[in-house]
């Protein structure tokens, strides 16, 4: 059964997310090329499609006009989320699709999950001031996960405690 199967896409397609055009949906094989597409514009260090195929049945699209905008690939195991994966197309950045796509997937998240953790590069000013608006925190770092033009890249590791009254990271 596929991770995901657990998502409740209906959550994550909400009102707000139809109002504005967008359908939030599995992958499928037929998404594989538009995913890495996105993928190979949007990062430093692209993963491969044999990854993307690997993690199909992990990987949530977010859709304009029958069109791939953005992906995020999640594992759910027993009560944690982590992201391990996620891009917006890089000519619809800034307007919001982040913020949207985000909110869309932790509405989706069952119940059953009270933790959801990622990492994310020190130097991507961006997805980090996204991810705080959205709460997460930082709880610690990686030393030399990412690879880079100079060698390698430190990592913050960000959580947001779900549906917990009051319990932080």
């Amino acid at each position: 059964m596929s991770q995901l199967a657990a998502l409740n896409l209906a959550s994550a397609n909400s009102p707000s997310i139809e109002a504005k055009g967008l359908l939030v949906q599995k992958m499928s094989a037929d998404n594989l090329a538009q995913v890495v597409a996105i993928e190979q514009l949007a990062s430093a260090n692209p993963w491969s499609s044999q990854q993307f195929i690997d993690c199909m049945h992990s990987t949530v699209l977010l859709i304009d006009k029958q069109l791939v905008v953005g992906f995020a690939v999640l594992a759910l195991v027993a009560d944690q989320a982590e992201l391990h994966n996620i891009a917006i197309y890089p000519d619809r950045q800034g307007q919001g699709l982040g913020t949207v796509f985000l909110n869309a997937l932790i509405k989706a998240i069952p119940t059953v999950i009270k933790m959801f953790y990622l990492e994310v590069r020190v130097t991507n000013y961006r997805a980090i001031r996204l991810y705080h608006q959205l709460g997460f925190a930082k709880i610690g770092e990686r030393r030399d996960y990412y690879r880079s033009e100079l060698g390698s890249e430190d990592a913050l590791i960000m959580c947001k405690a779900l549906r917990l009254n009051n319990q932080e990271c």
